[in-house]
């Protein structure tokens, strides 16, 4: 078996980390997801969510990641000691690479993007140039462009690669963003976007909560790259001395910042040029700010700051994205790092160029399909933590913990009973919601506690058989 690469420091994981949860989800997905659904009551559901369910359900996958020491198929199949964690992890492999099939199409949009800024090129007639390149040929090549700045970068390792790479460009990405909310707070006409954003309205969560948490729950889960196994590679990486809990409180908090930023960004931006930031879904990232900055004194400069900030936080993600299908051939194959990445890379190109040239398709994988693979990955993740492993989470839990030790038998329970009816009730609602059925709230809420109890059950029962078998 090829060896196997380490961070060089624990600061470098969480950079890493952080670089591989705030991507586009941050600045491309966020925003028009916020905008669509209320503003400040898809905020607050997204902020609870991430409390809730993400800082939990983040920690569990690194547990998972660092007792396992290898990528998903391997290290599931080792914990759960059945071929099913096999098939989990292959699950978790494949949901990596149906995401980076859309996100190397989105990247190729902000590369392109970047490139043509300086000049102004979609200043014009924006609508009509977001609809020329945003699928076709054109597409297809600035996808293959993009998927090789990534693949490049991770053809070199998880030491000198991926870490020299995020030290670099996460701390540009904040720097960046920092500046740009500083100089929209000067622009005129923002205040009705920063009460959009930020003042909490009641009303409209009350009437829309269901429509709301759906789409929160799955930015949630995106942005933290939860469900996917790609944190658990990442952990695997981790020695026994770093302290998991600390880490993730970091990586969690972080991560919401840069998307609370872009936001600041983006929104109040929208709300000064009389641009309705609703409308548009994935392109309105592209039509809506290209005719901001159209309007706006050195509007090209502007520009280009922003979407080479994008393209920075996007690259950081693909990393984190492609590592997971690579290192599982690396870790269970032997397959040389650089050998993987090529083959990989090669599958990703196709995988993508389809998508690059069919908008029907392209907006199903990207919306629905990318949050139902995320929630079954995550579901599966605490079942395994909370239910199967126990004392060996909480183990793994306290090495290197110190003063967060206290913290382990909460976050186990959290873990084991309040997650997966959560994580159940998104995923009924999601399916319901995609049926057509009109089940209601308490409805979706009975069918989650009634699923938990009963897999609670049916594992309870496989634990046991296996215990009495031993002896």
């Amino acid at each position: 078996m090829a060896t196997r690469d380490s961070w060089i420091s624990n600061i470098g994981f969480v950079l890493a980390a952080v670089g591989g949860a705030a991507g586009l989800g941050n600045i491309w997905r966020f925003p028009w997801l916020t905008a669509g659904n209320g503003g400040s009551a898809f905020l607050i559901v997204y902020l609870l969510v991430v409390v809730g369910i993400g800082v939990p359900g983040l920690l569990a996958e690194f547990v998972l990641g660092r007792r396992g020491r290898q990528t998903p198929t391997a290290a599931l199949r080792s914990l759960t000691g059945s071929r099913w964690g096999s098939w989990l992890g292959a699950f978790n492999v494949l949901t990596t690479l149906v995401i980076l099939s859309f996100y190397s199409v989105v990247g190729g949009w902000i590369l392109r993007y970047t490139l043509v800024s300086p000049v102004g090129a979609y200043f014009g007639q924006p609508q009509q140039y977001f609809g020329s390149i945003s699928f076709g040929l054109g597409a297809v090549g600035f996808h293959l462009l993009f998927l090789g700045i990534v693949a490049g970068i991770v053809f070199f390792g998880v030491s000198r690669g991926i870490e020299r790479v995020s030290k670099v460009m996460l701390p540009g990405v904040v720097l960046i963003l920092l500046g740009l909310a500083g100089w929209t707070a000067t622009q005129p006409g923002t205040a009705a976007g920063y009460t959009f954003y930020l003042s909490f309205d009641a009303d409209y969560l009350a009437a829309n909560f269901l429509n709301v948490i759906g789409p929160a729950a799955g930015q949630a889960l995106f942005t933290l790259s939860l469900g996917a196994g790609v944190m658990l590679t990442y952990a695997s990486y981790l020695d026994d001395s770093a302290s998991l809990p600390r880490d993730t409180l970091v990586i969690a908090v972080s991560n919401t910042f840069i998307g609370v930023l872009a936001g600041l960004v983006v929104i109040p931006l929208l709300f000064s040029q009389g641009v309705d930031p609703g409308q548009g879904g994935p392109g309105a990232l592209f039509v809506a700010l290209a005719t901001a900055f159209a309007t706006l004194p050195g509007g090209s400069l502007v520009a280009t700051a922003f979407f080479a900030t994008v393209l920075m936080a996007a690259v950081t993600s693909g990393i984190s994205l492609l590592e997971t299908p690579v290192a599982t051939l690396v870790d269970s194959f032997g397959v040389p790092r650089r050998q993987a990445t090529v083959l990989v890379s090669a599958l990703l190109a196709v995988t993508g160029s389809g998508l690059a040239l069919t908008s029907s398709v392209f907006q199903f994988v990207s919306g629905t399909l990318a949050d139902l693979l995320l929630t079954v990955g995550l579901f599966a993740f605490t079942v395994i933590v909370g239910w199967l492993l126990r004392d060996e989470a909480l183990a793994e839990f306290r090495a290197g913990t110190g003063r967060f030790e206290w913290v382990a038998r909460p976050w186990l329970l959290t873990v084991g009973w309040v997650l997966p009816v959560v994580v159940l009730f998104l995923l009924t609602n999601t399916l319901a919601s995609l049926a057509g059925m009109s089940l209601g709230l308490a409805g979706r809420a009975i069918i989650a506690v009634i699923g938990t109890v009963a897999l609670a059950v049916a594992v309870g029962r496989e634990r046991l058989g296996k215990a009495l078998g031993s002896h």
